[in-house]
């Protein structure tokens, strides 16, 4: 588990280990730091041949006095993490040096300032946690095909992880990935116990789920198997898989992208969103931002962010036809049902835990229902001025409702956190729901907090207006929160209206 606390972070200039100095820091992520380094250390009179090992090469020199190679400067991602408990783990995978085309392998290993140090060389590649959702039909078969075939080699070195995400991943400009930086939770003498890769296997299915576009969803339930451990191994993965590789997918519609970030000071991302075709010509969004700190807020996002498009689906199904009459009652009862499982999951566990939730139905591309508690919110973007959907649950909210409060006042507001309506506090919450009758070009914008807390509407506008690509918004706006200091986690969840079917 990754501390809740970061560490402090390395300065430009920073010299680390022998080697390296650090350029800047380029993401963060769950658990980690990730920093641009390269080797001009001008402090050190020799330097450091990376083909042969040669320490002995004069600054001035050229090239290796032992090898030959080129001495030109390189540069590396090192990779910061601070979780004590998975150092040795990580340690035991570095000493195995597993020469795999498929693997960033890493350089070097150390410690500094009590964190944990994993360089590799770097060409420029960028990270997957930088794509946003969804992939191609193709492109998630492919990458989920790749995944496996790693996961595998993995399992047969003896290398079982902890968990795995997009952070894992870099990604090169034709499209191919490489593991990059993984947590490894047990380094085996030999191949992987059978019985100890199915957890590998579910995480594989539940990143790939994230990447199935909205339409995708035979697809997307096939990865939902794999999360529920229907594939003991990669193998029985990868033949399961094959049908899927075969064929080219539904038409896609491209009307969604979805990003989240864990922001600039949380270590732990408590957002989920989710996404589905829930009958037919109607497809359900959902955005949560969890609350209730580690193992509790994450869990209770995602527990209403699955719940809500599952029940939706079933109740669809279960009812016939969809018209536009029963959008509101089931958008309502779905909604309703995952607030009743986030409750009854806490009181299972004993934990105090919940989440905000905004969900937006969209039927036929004409008609859209939103819902929401608590504070995350639904805007609509049409013909370039923006509107805001939802009304938040808060206090603050709820002084500027009263005249107590001027709007440009509330997002500094000491009290702009707290909030009286969430998503697993009580059974049978409150619902607001709004109905938008859409028009072509439309977009309606679902995010956390942690976007609108650090971006005025203004700012959203301007981005939204800016970037014709959706994944470049999500990308931009996430951006845009950093700048604005970044304190929250930040989920951004774009529709574009199509035309008329």
């Amino acid at each position: 588990m990754a501390s809740p606390k970061r560490p402090e972070r390395f300065a430009p200039g920073t010299h680390l280990s022998e080697h390296y100095t650090v350029e800047g820091l380029v993401r963060l992520s769950e658990g980690r730091m990730f920093y641009l380094a390269n080797d001009d250390r001008p402090d050190r009179p020799r330097r450091f041949c990376w083909a042969c090992g040669n320490d002995d090469t004069p600054r001035a020199a050229s090239h290796c006095v032992s090898c030959g190679a080129d001495m030109l400067t390189r540069r590396f991602l090192v990779s910061v993490r601070w979780d004590r408990d998975g150092f040795h783990p990580y340690a035991a995978y570095f000493e195995k040096r597993i020469d795999h085309p498929g693997f960033a392998v890493p350089v070097d290993m150390f410690f500094q300032d009590a964190v944990l140090c994993s360089v590799t060389l770097w060409n420029g590649e960028g990270l997957l946690l930088d794509e946003a959702a969804p992939l191609t039909w193709g492109q998630v078969t492919h990458l989920a095909q790749r995944i496996a075939g790693l996961l595998a080699s993995l399992h047969h070195h003896g290398i079982c992880l902890d968990g795995l995400s997009c952070a894992n991943f870099l990604v090169w400009q034709d499209g191919n990935i490489q593991l990059f930086d993984p947590n490894i939770r047990e380094v085996y003498e030999g191949p992987v116990p059978d019985e100890e890769r199915v957890a590998n296997v579910m995480a594989m299915g539940e990143l790939l789920r994230r990447y199935c576009p909205v339409e995708a969803w035979r697809l997307a339930d096939f990865f939902a198997l794999a999360e529920q451990a229907q594939f003991p191994t990669t193998f029985a993965f990868g033949r399961a898989l094959e049908p899927f590789l075969r064929e080219g997918g539904p038409p896609e519609r491209n009307i969604a992208t979805a990003m989240t970030d864990v922001g600039l000071e949380r270590a732990l991302n408590e957002d989920n969103w989710g996404w589905g075709t829930v009958a037919d010509g109607v497809e359900l969004f959902v955005v949560a931002d969890g609350m209730g700190g580690h193992d509790r807020g994450e869990v209770a996002s995602r527990i209403a962010s699955e719940t809500i498009v599952s029940d939706a689906r079933e109740r669809f199904a279960a009812a016939g036809p969809s018209t536009p009459e029963r959008l509101e009652n089931v958008l309502e009862e779905s909604f309703q049902r995952a607030n009743n499982r986030v409750k009854e999951y806490s009181e299972e566990v004993r934990s105090d835990m919940g989440t905000t939730m905004v969900a937006t139905l969209l039927y036929q591309d004409r008609l859209a229902y939103v819902a929401n508690v608590g504070d995350s919110r639904a805007y609509l973007l049409r013909n370039g001025a923006l509107h805001q959907i939802t009304r938040d649950h808060s206090i603050v909210a709820r002084m500027v409702e009263q005249g107590k409060l001027k709007p440009e006042e509330a997002r500094f507001h000491p009290l702009s956190n707290y909030l009286w309506r969430t998503v697993g506090s009580d059974r049978n919450v409150d619902i607001d729901i709004f109905s938008v009758e859409v028009e072509p070009g439309d977009k309606i914008m679902m995010c956390s907090d942690g976007l609108w807390g650090e971006a005025d509407d203004e700012e959203i506008e301007s981005v939204l207006n800016h970037y014709d690509d959706t994944r470049v918004a999500c990308r931009e706006l996430i951006r845009a929160a950093h700048h604005g200091g970044g304190k929250d986690n930040i989920t951004v969840l774009i529709v574009t209206v199509p035309r008329r079917r």
